[in-house]
């Protein structure tokens, strides 16, 4: 069993989980836009690419035989199976941009989170919720990409999905776009300021004050 560890530099590691239609990717988007030094973690997936996707942006797009040999190798940080596909985020990379002082976030769901706390005890975990179901249900109409047996499967996960809230640090309702996008902003600001980041960002102060 794999031991937990910590980054070496000043970055923070970020889990951000969400049912699908409660805004996830769009505050994301939305955050990383606007705030330097901040980077989203490239997943690995076995899922074919969908028109405008592009290999290495959206996801690193591999087949089953290459995905298992890398969890046969431990190159994962997390893995799961979600819909008859799988998705895996690189441990190398995440370390690398984690100890150059970069914060990562991680667009996993709550099965990767457990993987990923346990492995790295100091990730921030940050759980997104629609205001209502009922809303959930019409942004994932409203999308227009799945047929009606495929939404009602989404609303069952989203189910099962949103009982491990708890799991998390921070629980952000996405009824208002803005006002979510400042909530997120408010959990990196507050987070740049723990004692673990500040000695690293302070590192030259704190020598000089220590008499």
């Amino acid at each position: 069993m794999n031991k937990p560890i910590q980054p070496t530099g000043g970055g923070c590691l970020y889990i951000i989980s969400a049912p699908s239609g409660a805004g996830k990717t769009s505050l994301v988007n939305a955050l990383v836009s606007s705030e330097p030094g901040i980077a989203v973690s490239i997943s690995y997936t076995t899922r074919p690419i969908r028109p405008g996707e592009q290999d290495g942006v959206n996801y690193h797009f591999i087949d089953q035989p290459v995905f298992k040999d890398m969890i046969a190798k431990g190159c994962f940080l997390e893995y799961a199976q979600v819909f008859d596909h799988y998705y895996g985020t690189s441990r190398d990379a995440v370390f690398q941009e984690l100890n150059e002082g970069m914060d990562v976030i991680l667009e996993i769901d709550w099965q990767g989170a457990q993987q990923v706390r346990a492995l790295v005890p100091g990730a921030i975990g940050i759980f997104i919720l629609a205001p209502s179901l009922e809303e959930l249900e019409r942004r994932l109409k409203l999308r227009g990409e799945d047929r009606d047996e495929v939404i009602k499967r989404r609303m069952r996960d989203a189910l099962s999905e949103m009982s491990h809230y708890h799991e998390y640090d921070y629980l952000v309702v996405n009824q208002d776009f803005d006002r979510a996008l400042a909530d997120l902003r408010a959990i990196f600001r507050a987070s740049h300021l723990s004692i673990h980041r500040q000695r690293h960002t302070l590192a030259d102060l704190l020598k000089e004050m220590m008499v």
